[in-house]
C-alpha cells in the first residue's frame, strides 16, 4: 500500500508538491496566529502570572490587573490586622511619560514595589538586581525596549514627567498589555514621578500566615473589609483574559484567521487531490477492474494524504518556529504549550484527510469498465 501511495504521489509531481504546499501553508498560518495570540494573552495577565504565590487584593470593581482603580493605604492596614494575614505588600502602577537625550519620548506604566523585599516586581533581571533600584533616580527598564526608549542604555540619564531619572539596569521580556512599555521602580519613587498620592495604592498582595489556607484568608477580607476584593492570582489572571477578551475583538480576529487558514488547507489539498485523481482515473479504473476494492481504493488515497500530512507538518512547524524565533529578537516572546503541539498535528491531519474526500467520492463512483472504452 505503501510503495503504490509513493508511486501514485511521484507521477505528478506537480500536483504532489501543491498538495504539500497547501499543508504547508495552513500549518504555518495557523502556528503564526496561534503564536501571537498566546503572546497577547500572556501579556494580558502578565502582571498577575509574575505575582502568584499571593493573594491579590484591588479595588472591588476591577476584573482587569491591568486597569485598576486606586486603594486608601488604610485598606492595608485593615488587611494586615487579620488574624491569617502575615504581610501586606503594598504596590503602585501608573503611567508616565518619557523624554530621552536624542529628543525621544515614549510612555510606559511605571510598577513600584517596596523595599527591601520588591514584591509586585521587577522581574526577568537581565542585568539588573532589585537592589539596583535604591538609588535616588533609579529605573529598572527592558532591553527589548531600548530602541522605542531612545537607543536607551543602562547608566543614560533620561527625564519621567520632567523629573531626572536614569536607567540602573534591565529585564528581558518583562512585557504588558495595554499599558505599553515597563519600568520598575521603588514605590516612593513611582508615586513621585507619577504624581501618585502617598496614601493611595493600585493592589496589595497578601501573604497568609503559615499553616492557614489561602481560600480562608481570601473569605476573611472580602467579608470583613469593604471596598476591595481578594483574588486567588490564578482566578484573577483568567478573570483579566476573559474581561479584555469580551471587550474587543482580538478573540474573534484571531480565530477568523486561523478558521480561514484551515479552510484553505482543506480546499487547497481537496482540489489538488481531486485534479489529481481525474489525471489518473485510468490507473484507478485499472486497479478496481483487477479486483481492488473501494476500501482499498479509499486507503491508498488516505495514504497519500497522510504522507503529504507528514511531511507539510514538519516543513510548517519548522517555519512556524523560525518565525518565533525570528520575532522573539525584538521581544514578542511565546512559547507554545505541549497540547498546542498536539492539537496542531490533528489539525493537519484532518485538514490532508478532510481534503481527500473529494478524490475518494470521485474514485468510489468510477466504473471499472471505464478504463475499456476510448
Amino acid at each position: 500500500m505503501l510503495k503504490t501511495a509513493f508511486k501514485f504521489i511521484r507521477y505528478d509531481r506537480a500536483k504532489s508538491f501543491g498538495a504539500l504546499a497547501g499543508i504547508v501553508i495552513s500549518v504555518f498560518l495557523v502556528g503564526q496566529q496561534a503564536g501571537i495570540f498566546i503572546f497577547l494573552t500572556d501579556a494580558m495577565r502578565s502582571i498577575v502570572d509574575n505575582n502568584k504565590g499571593y493573594i491579590w487584593v484591588t479595588d472591588e470593581t476591577t476584573n482587569n490587573a491591568n486597569q485598576l482603580s486606586l486603594l486608601d493605604v488604610r485598606k492595608g492596614y485593615e488587611i494586615g490586622s487579620l488574624p491569617g494575614v502575615d504581610r501586606v505588600f503594598p504596590v503602585v502602577v501608573a503611567g508616565a511619560g518619557a523624554k530621552f537625550a536624542n529628543g525621544t519620548t515614549s510612555g510606559f506604566s511605571l510598577i513600584g514595589s517596596q523595599a527591601p523585599d520588591f514584591v509586585g516586581g521587577p522581574w526577568r533581571l537581565y542585568t539588573a538586581k532589585p537592589q539596583d533600584m535604591l538609588p535616588e533616580g533609579a529605573l529598572v527598564t527592558d532591553f527589548y525596549d531600548a530602541k522605542a526608549l531612545g537607543g536607551l542604555k543602562p547608566g543614560d540619564y533620561f527625564e519621567v514627567n520632567g523629573k531626572k531619572v536614569y536607567n540602573a539596569g534591565l529585564t528581558r521580556g518583562a512585557r504588558s498589555f495595554g499599558g505599553g512599555l515597563l519600568a520598575f521602580t521603588t514605590i516612593e519613587r513611582a508615586r513621585y514621578l507619577a504624581n501618585i498620592p502617598t496614601n493611595r495604592v493600585s493592589f496589595y498582595l497578601v501573604k497568609p500566615k503559615s499553616g492557614v489556607p489561602e481560600s480562608a484568608v481570601i473569605q476573611q477580607i472580602n467579608q470583613s473589609i469593604t471596598g476591595v476584593r481578594a483574588w486567588n492570582a490564578d482566578a484573577l489572571s483568567q478573570t483579566t483574559v476573559k474581561t479584555v477578551l469580551a471587550t474587543n475583538g482580538i478573540a474573534a480576529s484571531f480565530g477568523s484567521l486561523i478558521g480561514f487558514a484551515i479552510i484553505s488547507g482543506l480546499v487547497i489539498i481537496g482540489l489538488t487531490l481531486y485534479s489529481a485523481a481525474i489525471d489518473r482515473i485510468k490507473d484507478y479504473g485499472t486497479l478496481k477492474a483487477i479486483g481492488a476494492t473501494n476500501g482499498y481504493v479509499s486507503c491508498l488515497i488516505l495514504t497519500q494524504a497522510t504522507l503529504f500530512a507528514l511531511v507539510g507538518y514538519v516543513v510548517g512547524r519548522g517555519m512556524v518556529e523560525g518565525f518565533r524565533q525570528g520575532i522573539a529578537q525584538a521581544g514578542t516572546l511565546f512559547f507554545f504549550p505541549l497540547w498546542f503541539e498536539y492539537a496542531l498535528f490533528v489539525v493537519t491531519i484532518i485538514i490532508s484527510l478532510g481534503g481527500s474526500v473529494f478524490a475518494i467520492r470521485r474514485i468510489n463512483a468510477l466504473e471499472p469498465a471505464t478504463v475499456f472504452r476510448g
